[in-house]
């Protein structure tokens, strides 16, 4: 494939970048996109807090289009009101400066976390295996009991009647453990 911008070498870097379901590609060859900006070879270390960095950096102009162009634009610079943190810091640096952040930055945060995380903003913990008696049976009732409503509101019966069968069993497990018959 030809470099997009010199169109006189070999592309060997190809760029892919989906914002809102729009995508957009660069194929352009090594020296081009070194001029462009498209690669920085200057920057010897690149860490894991760059890169969460650059997930949250919305402001940041994009490689695969105009260089001054943002995809939120400054109308008002949001900044956490407890701590005095504002987006932009949050972004360079990747790190919260307090526990009321999340909620300033909340309308820019889930966007971003759904897609990093499956669709999923809320964390819900973890429970240790020794410690959690009950609990997995519980947090399990609960998964399918919201798999037993999506499989109704797509009217797949069938399938429901069988999450139903197996939320009863776990319901008369949880019903035993409680009653000290383990």
């Amino acid at each position: 494939m030809e470099c997009q911008e010199c169109h006189q070498r070999q592309a060997t870097v190809h760029l892919t970048q989906v914002v809102n379901g729009q995508k957009s590609e660069v194929h352009v060859c090594e020296k081009c996109a070194k001029e462009n900006g498209y690669m920085n070879y200057g920057e010897e270390n690149f860490t894991l807090n760059d890169l969460l960095s650059g997930l949250f950096h919305s402001e940041a102009p994009s490689p695969l289009k105009d260089k001054s162009s943002q995809a939120y634009p400054k109308k008002t610079q949001l900044k956490c009101s407890n701590c005095g943190l504002t987006y932009e810091e949050f972004a360079r640096i990747g790190k919260f400066g307090c526990a009321e952040c999340y909620q300033t930055f909340d309308e820019r945060l889930n966007p971003i976390l759904r897609r990093v995380h499956s669709g999923n903003t809320s964390h819900d913990g973890k429970i240790p295996k020794r410690e959690g008696g009950n609990l997995h049976l519980r947090k399990e009732v609960e998964e399918y009991k919201l798999n037993l409503r999506q499989l109704i509101e797509q009217e797949e019966f069938e399938e429901a009647a069988k999450v139903r069968d197996k939320i009863r069993f776990l319901e008369g497990q949880l019903h035993k453990g409680e009653d000290g018959d383990e």
